[in-house]
């Protein structure tokens, strides 16, 4: 009998390794509590959390979440959930140790990545990938890609943003700054939050340009 997707994927060449250097590396930091994410098919980042007692165990199980995690629970005009219901099983989703990373903004918690899977006890493609894992998708198309033509894909993003004032109710009420576009101005208001943004997206590896 042939193995599952999440079979392969946790029995991987090389994966006990990683999982045991992610240990030691919890150990070194003094990591308490682990996020294991994914990101919905609109990018919103989702997931569950752990405590880093938990690593090896969560490694090899996976943890579940409703499948509608994946479609943000957003429900339509009647109020059901869009893909699923509340009576489908759950996803599972296994972290993937050479995502690991260390939290700059608080140095107890560790961040991890996570492949969806279908649940183990689905009647039909139990334990295989999960379609509505966009991530999971783009890697597994790209890896296909590469053999296929030998390139390797690059992509960045260019977060435009505002920086709202809030009113007594929460609700946005002016903005942080002066609308001043490319004004210096700008810059030195709001030098304080790019320059947090900065510290820490090359803290996780990111690279600014």
């Amino acid at each position: 009998m042939s193995k599952t997707d999440i079979e392969n994927f946790v029995d991987a060449p090389g994966r006990a390794e990683l999982v045991k250097e992610v240990r030691r590396q919890i150990d070194e930091l003094g990591i308490e509590y682990l996020y294991l994410q994914f990101p919905s098919i609109t990018g919103r980042i989702c997931g569950k959390g752990i405590p880093a007692d938990h690593w090896e165990s969560i490694a090899k199980k996976g943890f579940q979440l409703v499948y509608g995690a994946t479609v943000n629970l957003f429900t339509n005009r009647n109020g059901d959930y869009f893909g699923y219901g509340p009576e489908a099983a759950e996803l599972v989703g296994i972290p993937e140790p050479d995502t690991f990373c260390q939290l700059p903004w608080d140095k107890r918690v560790g961040r991890f990545y996570c492949t969806l899977f279908r649940n183990r006890e689905e009647r039909e493609d139990p334990g295989a990938f999960l379609t509505a894992d966009s991530r999971g998708n783009l890697r597994r198309l790209h890896e296909t890609f590469q053999e296929k033509h030998g390139l390797h894909l690059r992509c960045g993003t260019e977060p435009e943003m505002m920086w709202l004032k809030k009113d007594e109710n929460g609700q946005p009420n002016g903005g942080y700054s002066n609308p001043y576009c490319y004004h210096i101005d700008q810059f030195e208001s709001l030098r304080p939050v790019y320059m947090k943004v900065i510290e820490y997206s090359r803290a996780m590896g990111l690279d600014i340009i």
